[in-house]
């Protein structure tokens, strides 16, 4: 009786022990056979991420969310500036994002000029922000130094990325998509800047920025101009042209204090009623077109350059 339960005990850790065996080792190779296609992308969203922290050597470099990867056209700058420039703008990722492929930069070389567009809400706290840290996981591996941002996304981010699947498994499509030549034709962009076309048609309208602060965020927006600064690069925090009114904005306030105190540039256009004159120049409330973002990229830059002759 006795043996017979010990070889049906030891029949079930046999099987379980199989069972892990397969668990593991099908996730180890699904795992390096998703990170092969997500690193042989060579053009698209996840590429240019790609391309900005481990291949770009511009001298300039801009920053920010979709605001900055639409509003500022490195032809205009290189122009006017003299400088190779990529844009490194991301749609939907926003300081987090920012500080860490800014760490993975500096730790190559240090670029000239430092651009980073500010969002009217960027300090606001959200589960988004955190959310979209998933970003950043094909490369928590592979670049120590955005681990610590990587880690905030949840308490438990360290044992999920044991995981050699969990960075990419909400990125298969996309992975898929990117390796086809019918990517490279999907969102053409230009070092990095991808352009808007469309106008917007609806009138200008006041909206209330209700803003509850994550320190958290404000901690790494520091980090991003400190670490710019220290590097030797010249920093210029710049929140761009939108078409709507607001009262207040606390983000802006504090960023506006915090670039004094690290005695960074800080130009505010969210309430340019020059700019704002020109509905022709907006896609959307929030956004520029091509237009729009030429003119806005040669105005930064004129302002630059006279900072940069000083």
């Amino acid at each position: 009786m006795q043996q017979a339960l010990n070889n049906r005990t030891g029949r079930l850790l046999y099987k379980l022990g199989l069972l892990a065996v397969i668990i593991v080792g099908g996730d180890f190779l699904l795992g390096k056979v998703l990170r092969y296609w997500y690193f042989k992308q060579e053009s698209g969203l996840l590429y240019r991420t790609t391309y900005a922290m481990e291949v770009t050597h511009s001298d300039a470099l801009i920053f920010g969310s979709s605001r900055a990867n639409h509003h500022y056209h490195p032809a205009v700058m290189e122009q006017q500036l003299g400088m190779r420039t990529y844009n490194t703008g991301r749609d939907g990722n926003f300081i987090f994002y920012n500080t860490a492929v800014l760490k993975s930069i500096l730790k190559r070389y240090t670029p000239k000029v430092i651009l980073l567009d500010l969002d009217v809400y960027t300090f606001n706290e959200s589960p988004e922000n955190y959310d979209r840290l998933s970003a950043l996981l094909p490369y928590y591996k592979t670049h120590e130094e955005i681990r610590d941002i990587v880690e905030l996304k949840s308490p438990f981010e360290k044992i999920k990325l044991q995981s050699a699947v969990y960075p990419f498994n909400s990125l298969i499509f996309k992975i898929a998509v990117g390796n086809t030549e019918m990517n490279k034709s999907r969102k053409t962009d230009l070092n990095g800047y991808v352009a808007l076309t469309t106008t917007y048609k609806n009138d200008i309208q006041e909206y209330n920025i209700e803003e509850k602060i994550d320190t958290q965020l404000v901690k790494s927006f520091t980090s991003f101009i400190t670490s710019a600064k220290a590097a030797g690069s010249k920093v210029f925090v710049v929140v761009s042209p939108i078409y709507y009114q607001y009262k207040r904005s606390q983000t802006i306030g504090l960023a506006r204090a915090i670039c004094q105190n690290n005695r960074v540039t800080f130009w505010d256009y969210s309430r340019d009623t020059a700019l704002q004159q020109h509905r022709e120049w907006f896609a959307d409330r929030a956004h520029l077109n091509d237009e729009g973002a030429q003119y806005f990229t040669k105005l930064i830059a004129e302002k630059i350059k006279q900072e940069e002759q000083q």
